[in-house]
């Protein structure tokens, strides 16, 4: 079995999908919305000053639209995997850079600096392929919402989405 294909996996991988449509909807409908989201295996969080009514239409919106064929929605440019990435390649090429006793001090910078911008270049397109291959999957069929629940905490607006997988 693959494992992205375990179900503990699969069901992240989907919830992280209707995460990411779920904020391209509100963006789209408000684009100076500003929300962070974290998906796990029983649905996601978002956190962000939105009102209730409006992320359950955002969600509902996400989840027919995702099932209609819109897999681009389960992408999100300022995703964490994007940032993990660029974080990763800027160690790999620090490491690697740092690690060579030869290379004269300037030689070293001059090295970290081009590899620090390349990560940086490849960090984008890079989080997004990983996005794409790994850490979302837009085949929601068979995904319900279960529960959205409001907590503010302060100035703090959360929601929790349940969801649950149901066979066909």
């Amino acid at each position: 079995m693959n494992p992205l294909d375990y179900p503990p996996m699969d069901a992240i991988r989907r919830n992280h999908a209707l995460e990411h449509a779920t904020i391209n909807v509100l963006t789209e409908r408000c684009p100076t919305l500003r929300l962070v989201g974290r998906s796990d295996w029983e649905g996601f969080t978002l956190y962000g000053s939105v009102e209730t009514s409006e992320v359950t239409r955002a969600v509902s919106e996400a989840l027919q639209r995702l099932n209609a064929g819109e897999s681009q929605l389960a992408i999100h440019p300022r995703c964490g995997t994007n940032v993990a990435t660029g974080v990763v390649l800027a160690g790999l090429v620090s490491y690697i850079t740092l690690g060579n006793r030869k290379r004269s001090p300037f030689a070293k910078l001059l090295q970290v600096s081009l590899g620090l911008a390349t990560a940086l270049a490849l960090a984008q397109p890079l989080g997004t392929r990983l996005q794409k291959l790994i850490t979302t999957s837009p085949d929601v069929s068979g995904v319900r919402i279960a529960d959205i629940h409001c907590l503010k905490q302060g100035k703090l607006t959360v929601h929790r989405i349940k969801t649950v997988q149901v066979q066909p």
